[in-house]
């Protein structure tokens, strides 16, 4: 099964790509792969993952050890953005709800066949920019 992977750059540039990536499996949350182990194109490159998901849309975090899921008690961030009820005025839209706590299902921090999303991050440049490698293929004009 292919992961859809995504390499984000500093400047807020997200390149998406399909690849078998074996070399993927069995890495954690935080860890540093190089490029070569997703794509052949990518030599140089040194990546960390960021973040990934599941098929039917669980996000994994790194305070579930392992592959498997679980129900974990979440605050307001990561993984949890529902709104408070009852909160009478609206509160202002950077303030995060005050003692709002549910229980969501969340995967592991290991990355495994059960994935389809993989999220990563540039930490070191290749020899060719991101933007070359990922450059839409030109069609040919037809007059």
């Amino acid at each position: 099964m292919a992961f859809k992977i995504n390499i984000g750059e500093k400047s807020g540039k997200t390149y998406k790509l399909e690849s078998e990536a074996r070399g993927l499996i069995d890495k954690e949350l935080g860890d540093k792969i190089d490029g070569k182990e997703i794509k052949s194109d990518l030599d140089g490159y040194v990546f960390e993952i960021t973040g990934a998901s599941d098929s039917a849309g669980f996000p994994s975090l790194k305070v579930v050890p392992g592959q498997i899921l679980k129900g974990v008690l979440l605050k307001y961030g990561k993984g949890m953005h529902k709104k408070p009820r009852r909160e009478g005025k609206k509160p202002a839209r950077d303030k995060k709800p005050q003692g709002l706590r549910l229980r969501k299902t969340i995967r592991g921090r290991v990355i495994s066949e059960a994935m389809t999303q993989i999220n990563l991050k540039v930490l070191s440049v290749g020899k060719k920019p991101l933007a070359e490698i990922f450059a839409p293929a030109e069609a040919p004009k037809t007059e």
